[in-house]
């Protein structure tokens, strides 16, 4: 569309409100604000062509805020009680510092209902320094409002969640897939692991099935949005629409979820049940490589690595490592000291009080990179035994995650 005549159509601008559903309500609890232009029987989307750079900024700029103004006069009604996520274009934020976007938002939203206005920032699209603009943000946060960090991916900065502390990051679940954004995948750990550091909320964006919704869901959820479940609308809808539907499929998430992990536990049980019985068995001691060596043996079926450690930490036997379908002894390891990871002299308490054994979460093994849990127990009150599964075993049995 050409820029002369969408200036010459600004009134024609027409308002979508998207429907932002939650996990834990099952309403609307949000409205994503969408302008668009009817041209040559083809919409024209407002958002997108403000990150036009070929268009002057200020002009770019004035078309923002002509779609803001629209949108909170026809939804300032509505703020008390759903929120409204406004476009935010980051660069046209900082040709003044957000002074004007600000006086627009205090114009025309009551200061007592700034906190329901979330800022939408696709900082992919920032050219910018993150730091000048952390402090116009900042200063707009002091009156409520709350910011949004959208398109979050695989090329996401964390400096920059971290620097704009948004309330919400918004994925794309497009990008949700196994091979991708698995729960292997560390990135997509990180950042789910930041948003509960940082007290943020996840949110899937452009959801179309059924299985869309059931993926985030299960990985940590709370806001969704997507034609699968309300297309946007040019007035605002029944909060509770979907109430009934929601509530049906979030029941059969659940009791699909239950029964994998049902069957999860229980591979965990047996494995761990398994490995105790072969211990207690085999009385293995870190004086006696022979009886580690006969350990080993029994539980090649699950096992790559096991060693022996006292309760600070200080490995007082070799490893017994598997490799080429052969054990070998690894004296090198012999003193090395592990209490540096995450949670070891916790684990090492736990083990030696709650006389019971302990698989860990997933995570890589330093030396061959791949994935594995391990399993520890008390052998007595000063030393402690290891036990690292193959991953082979992990996939195997569905253990993995």
């Amino acid at each position: 569309m050409d820029v002369l005549d969408l200036l010459d159509q600004l009134d024609e601008i027409e308002i979508l409100f998207e429907p932002i559903f939650s996990a834990d309500e099952h309403v609307i609890v949000a409205y994503e604000v969408i302008g668009q232009i009817l041209n040559e029987d083809q919409y024209f989307n407002i958002v997108e062509f403000t990150y036009d750079e070929t268009v002057p900024a200020d002009i770019r700029a004035e078309v923002e805020l002509i779609l803001i103004k629209k949108a909170l006069t026809i939804a300032k009604d509505a703020l008390q009680e759903a929120n409204l996520y406004l476009p935010c274009n980051p660069n046209l934020l900082m040709l003044d510092f957000g002074e004007t976007y600000f006086e627009v938002l205090k114009d025309l939203v009551e200061e007592s209902l700034l906190s329901h206005i979330n800022l939408v920032f696709p900082m992919q699209h920032f050219t910018g320094e993150i730091n000048q603009l952390r402090h116009p943000i900042l200063y707009i946060k002091t009156y409520g409002v709350k910011t949004v960090v959208a398109d979050i991916g695989p090329d996401t900065k964390l400096d920059q969640i971290l620097l704009l502390e948004p309330s919400v990051l918004k994925m794309d679940v497009s990008q949700l897939d196994y091979n991708a954004w698995g729960s292997q995948n560390y990135m997509f750990s990180t950042i789910q692991t930041l948003a509960i550091q940082m007290g943020a909320t996840i949110m899937f964006d452009k959801i179309k099935t059924s299985y869309q919704l059931h993926y985030a869901w299960r990985n940590g959820a709370r806001y969704f949005k997507g034609s699968y479940l309300e297309k946007p609308s040019n007035h605002l809808i029944d909060r509770g629409i979907l109430k009934t539907r929601f509530h049906s499929e979030c029941q059969q998430f659940i009791l699909t979820e239950k029964k994998i992990l049902e069957l999860k536990y229980e591979e965990m049980n047996t494995l761990q049940k398994m490995i105790t019985t072969t211990v207690k068995n085999t009385n293995p001691t870190s004086q006696n490589i022979d009886s580690l060596l006969k350990l080993a043996e029994k539980l090649e079926d699950y096992a790559f690595r096991l060693y022996i450690c006292d309760d600070e930490g200080f490995q007082t036997s070799p490893n017994i490592v598997r490799l080429n379908s052969e054990w070998h002894i690894e004296e090198d390891a012999f003193g090395k000291n592990w209490s540096w990871r995450p949670y070891f002299l916790l684990n090492m308490i736990k083990l030696r009080k709650d006389l019971k054994g302990d698989l860990s979460s997933i995570y890589n093994d330093i030396q061959t990179g791949e994935p594995t849990r391990t399993y520890s127990m008390a052998l007595n009150c000063q030393e402690f035994l290891f036990v690292d599964i193959t991953y082979d075993y992990l996939t195997q049995h569905n253990i993995v995650n």
